[in-house]
């Protein structure tokens, strides 16, 4: 099931890195001092986002190595 999940619901994949990409870059600018009553809110984004962007890439490696070992399979 989940390697069914990684391989044929790639757009998950990408759907979260971008999620993730976008808290990210908030959550950054909420860092400046302009933005001082929204500092904690900006260290969850922070966080938020990285782990989104974590998630995706852990998500296309998965993808990518299932692909290559598909590929091995396949030539034999």
């Amino acid at each position: 099931m989940l390697q069914r999940l990684v391989r044929d619901y790639s757009w998950i994949h990408l759907g979260v890195g971008l999620f993730g990409n976008f808290c990210f870059v908030v959550g950054s600018v909420l860092f400046f001092k302009t933005f001082d009553s929204f500092y904690t809110l900006g260290v969850w984004l922070f966080l938020v986002g990285s782990t989104g962007m974590f998630l995706g890439s852990l998500g296309e490696l998965a993808k990518s190595l299932y692909e290559r070992r598909e590929k091995g399979a396949v030539a034999r």
